[in-house]
């Protein structure tokens, strides 16, 4: 009996503790919602103390990060587009902005070229008589200067050709008193003649003769030593080095062949000791630098749209490498005449040298200025360089500072046309004089790229 009442009063306790239970937990949303409300009112009662608004959050993201990068939040839409840099990061990558300005563009014809020495301005070296090479005073690549010595040949050859002008030099000097003798026997005997008759006719004809006689051998000897130095001449003696053997009246074979352009040795087809004549084609050969020929290969349907004289650029290596290089000129020569095969014609171009770069041999890539009869005073329009333009987010952008807030610039999408001379026309999106970033535009948008990746994770 005792048990049941034991068991019976459990149960009762626990359908008590079960209806004060359910009773709390009807109150319990009144509670919640209670809580809510006074910290709601606190929240607005004490802005000191609350969250900092969205803005204050955007600038803090904004702050240069310690390697001179900054980006803004996700949430911060009126910022996503920007990239602020410290101002060693500006000067570290080369960041440079400039105004716009307005271009007259005019189409261009891209065309395969290679360069080439300007043969008009090439010079072959030869030897115009036999011997051995005994010194050789230039290689391949070097620069010289009109009238240099490039190389030294022994000739047997011209020391028999300067004992020959030596010979003759001793003839005139032997003919000469010679003349004065006969002219004197000549002239006393015809005094005598006309005097007294103490001499005969004959005997005076005979000595006039003998003067004409020694004339005519003087004139053969002058002849003869003017042929001999006329062949020294042509064996390539100058008149000094002439003039030095008759004073001197010592033979020196050796001929020195010197430069005769200045330019650099592009070939080079002798040693020493080697035997040259003036059969070999040339010694050396030597090229002026200084302007090169780009020989372009344009089809015959665009060859109306180019004259002379219109303006080329010459593209070497490929546009997308960092050491591509671009070089000014004009159009010099466009050929007459049309490749059966090719159906192109070679267009000349002449390059400047104004920096060494461009080689003989380079294959590159010509960009002529064609003149459009339909179009020949185009309308400016702003244009900016080639570099400034990226392409982000699949479309054409470039970036510009941001007012009022330093070494900070913004994305922004631009329509472009294709590049002339390497300027892009800019048919909207940015307007004459606004400013924009020339260059150092790849490090912004590597940059603003980072930050979008920092958003997405």
């Amino acid at each position: 009996m005792k048990h049941i009442t034991t068991t019976l009063s459990r149960k009762m306790i626990s359908r008590s503790e079960r209806s004060v239970l359910h009773r709390a937990f009807l109150a319990a949303p009144t509670l919640i919602l209670a809580f809510a409300v006074l910290g709601a009112c606190d929240g607005r009662n004490n802005d000191s103390h609350g969250d900092p608004p969205p803005r204050d959050t955007a600038d803090q993201a904004k702050q240069p990060t310690p390697d001179g990068h900054a980006h803004g939040t996700a949430s911060d839409t009126g910022h996503a587009d920007e990239v602020t840099l410290t101002s060693d990061a500006v000067a570290r990558y080369g960041i440079k902005t400039e105004a716009a300005q307005l271009w007259v563009l005019r189409p261009t014809i891209t065309a395969p070229a290679r360069v080439g020495f300007n043969t008009e301005a090439m010079a072959h070296v030869g030897s115009p008589l036999r011997g051995r090479i005994a010194e050789v005073h230039v290689r391949v690549g070097d620069p010289v200067k009109v009238g240099q010595e490039l190389a030294v040949i022994e000739s047997p050859e011209l020391g028999e050709a300067q004992a020959d002008y030596l010979q003759r030099r001793v003839a005139v000097q032997t003919a000469g008193p010679a003349v004065d003798l006969s002219k004197v026997a000549w002239e006393r005997a015809l005094g005598l003649y006309e005097k007294s008759q103490g001499i005969s006719l004959t005997e005076v004809q005979r000595r006039e003769a003998e003067h004409k006689v020694s004339i005519a051998a003087l004139k053969a000897a002058e002849a003869a030593r003017t042929a001999a130095a006329n062949r020294l001449h042509l064996l390539g003696m100058s008149h000094e080095a002439i003039e030095a053997v008759a004073t001197t009246n010592e033979v020196v074979p050796r001929y020195s062949v010197r430069a005769a352009i200045n330019g650099l040795v592009v070939q080079r087809e002798v040693t020493l000791g080697e035997l040259v004549g003036p059969d070999r084609q040339y010694l050396m050969v030597l090229a002026d630098a200084t302007n090169l020929w780009v020989l372009a290969e344009v089809p015959d349907a665009k060859l109306l749209r180019v004259h002379p004289g219109a303006k080329a650029w010459i593209s070497v290596g490929s546009i997308s490498e960092s050491s591509s290089k671009r070089f000014e000129g004009s159009v010099a020569f466009i050929s007459p005449f049309v490749d059966p095969t090719t159906r192109t014609a070679q267009v000349r171009i002449e390059v400047p040298m104004a920096e060494l770069g461009l080689r003989p041999g380079m294959f590159a890539q010509a960009e002529i200025v064609e003149m459009d009869p339909d179009n020949p005073s185009p309308v400016p329009v702003v244009a900016v360089p080639e570099d400034s333009i990226q392409t982000v987010e699949g479309g054409p952008a470039l970036f510009v500072p941001v007012d009022g807030e330093p070494n900070t610039y913004a994305k922004r999408a631009v329509t472009i046309g294709p590049a002339v001379g390497g300027l892009v026309p800019v048919f909207s999106g940015l307007v004459e004089g606004e400013l924009f970033v020339s260059e150092g535009t790849f490090i912004l948008k590597a940059d603003l790229g980072k930050g979008a990746a920092a958003h997405e994770h």
